[in-house]
């Protein structure tokens, strides 16, 4: 909503600025489609030229983010950290082995069922199962377990970061393909020297729309977005590191409440539940975490 509201706000100051101040829109409106498409056109392009498939999938898929916000809510960080508690209480009270079948199966889990969104989350689920497997294996050092978790959580960071980068690269060139339009209107302006002064004004102006809307698109809209795109991946990145910090605890030897209260301090503020609500939210969990 605080997109939209900030969309709205900048297309009524500028053009209210514009017009308040006698400018005449027909001029722009007349010249906007065509500068729209060398402009919009030669960005996608290039956008296309400079990134992976993956790259450019994610980010369209990523667009939604910027009105819609994170994509871990508070209730899911509740969740996440309810997880990490069953999951310690049981490698506390019955060993690693008892949670054999739900490392090999994630997708099938009842424990994780409990937990649709964590366990439809491809990266979540597969991070607990991973570390969860390097335990049965026998790998139960705190400091080679967290040092793997690290690299895993700061591959998932990059990728997520390189599609807010590449959102921020098309940003920074998109003023120069206004540019590139505004000289190819110069150009057919110049191709028509003889009509007369009222024409060629007219010509010359339409040109510098293409300027103005490079500038305009960059500044206002694209930058904007990849700016918001990076804050909700940082943000978003939070809720893995709960999952390596509750694991780590465990390791380290703390009881279940004690690792979830670590974990929980990696929340991000206004997510965070508090440590009552989490106390009473695990109080009323059931007794046995692999109960139906």
């Amino acid at each position: 909503m605080l997109a939209i509201i900030g969309i709205v706000v900048v297309f009524v100051m500028v053009f209210g600025g514009f017009v308040l101040a006698g400018g005449k829109l027909g001029v722009v409106i007349k010249a906007a489609p065509f500068e729209l498409m060398t402009i919009g056109g030669a960005a996608v392009g290039a956008f296309m030229i400079a990134n992976g498939g993956s790259v450019l999938k994610g980010t369209l898929a990523d667009m939604k983010l910027i009105f819609s916000g994170p994509k871990w809510k508070k209730e899911d960080y509740r969740d996440l950290l309810s997880l990490m508690f069953m999951i310690v209480k049981l490698l506390k009270t019955r060993g690693v082995l008892a949670l054999e079948p739900h490392v090999d199966k994630p997708h099938e889990s009842s424990l994780f069922g409990k937990f649709p969104k964590i366990q439809h989350d491809h990266f979540a689920l597969d991070f607990i199962a991973d570390t969860l497997r390097m335990m049965t294996m026998s790998m139960d050092d705190p400091y080679q377990v967290e040092d793997c978790m690290q690299r895993q959580l700061k591959k998932h960071h990059a990728e997520a970061h390189a599609r807010a980068a590449a959102l921020q690269n098309m940003a920074d060139g998109i003023p120069a393909l206004g540019i590139v339009a505004a000289v190819l209107g110069v150009i057919k302006t110049m191709a028509s020297i003889n009509e007369p002064v009222e024409v060629l004004g007219e010509m010359i102006g339409g040109a510098l729309v293409g300027t103005f809307l490079g500038v305009f698109m960059a500044y206002g809209f694209i930058g904007p977005m990849a700016a918001r795109l990076n804050q909700i991946h940082e943000q978003d990145g939070q809720f893995y590191t709960i999952i390596r910090d509750a694991l780590v605890a465990y390791l380290q030897g703390h009881s279940a409440p004690v690792a979830v209260e670590l974990a929980r301090g990696n929340v991000p503020s206004e997510v965070q539940p508090s440590f009552q609500e989490m106390d009473e939210h695990l109080n009323s969990l059931p007794s046995d975490p692999l109960a139906a």
